[in-house]
Formats: structure tokens, C-alpha cells, sequence
């Protein structure tokens, strides 16, 4: 029942800048009734919230993206972005998008997509 879908990570030097998106099934949500969030999880690592869009468009991000890192809304197309700018090796991370509703009646994860930082 996993119904958003992750694209966008590769392979980038460092300084360099990658877009990640995820696209939800139109006919399963409704982009603006839900709360979409980015995660990674680094080798080795926990998984860690990065960057978070309420229901109301407002953002948040972690301290260590913060400036760097931009989440946005694409209502029409049913899709949420992460613009990632000046990474660092330290980004390097299998990266996850979520969604879920106010109530966590909907809450779902996309499988990832993997961001290599590297020289």
C-alpha cells in the first residue's frame, strides 16, 4: 500500500545540488490535507527527520540542512520536492519521503531514494 514514490538522488560532488520528488498517487491523496516530511538515513545511521511541510505550508527543517535544503509543495502535480544545495559528504543518505493526515489515520513512506555526496 506504499503509494508515494521517490525520485531524483544519484550521485554529486560536493558543493554540487540534486532535486528529490515525490510523487503520491492522485487519486489516493489530497496533497494539501496532509503533513509531508523528508527523511534520511545514513550508513551506519538512525534515520533522521530533515525537512517537514505542514497542511498549512509552513516548513521546518533540521539544523544541518537548514539554508541548504528547501521543501515545496507542487499541488497540481501531486508531488513534493527537496532542493538540495551546497551538499556535503555528510548528506549522503538513502532518503524518504512521508506523508500522513492531522488525525495519523494516513501515514505512509515511499521506499527511498539513495544520495551519494562524494569526490
Amino acid at each position: 500500500q506504499v503509494q508515494l514514490v521517490e525520485s531524483g538522488g544519484g550521485l554529486v560532488q560536493p558543493g554540487g545540488s540534486l532535486r528529490l520528488s515525490c510523487a503520491a498517487a492522485k487519486s489516493s491523496f489530497a496533497i494539501y490535507t496532509m503533513s509531508w516530511y523528508w527523511y534520511r538515513q545514513g550508513p551506519g545511521k538512525q534515520r533522521e527527520l530533515v525537512a517537514t511541510v505542514s497542511t498549512g505550508g509552513f516548513t521546518n527543517y533540521a539544523d544541518a540542512v537548514k539554508g541548504r535544503f528547501t521543501i515545496s509543495r507542487d499541488v497540481p502535480n501531486n508531488t513534493i520536492y527537496l532542493q538540495m544545495n551546497s551538499l556535503k559528504p555528510e548528506d549522503t543518505a538513502v532518503y524518504y519521503c512521508r506523508a500522513n493526515t492531522v488525525d495519523m489515520r494516513i501515514d505512509v513512506w515511499g521506499r527511498g531514494t539513495q544520495v551519494t555526496v562524494s569526490s
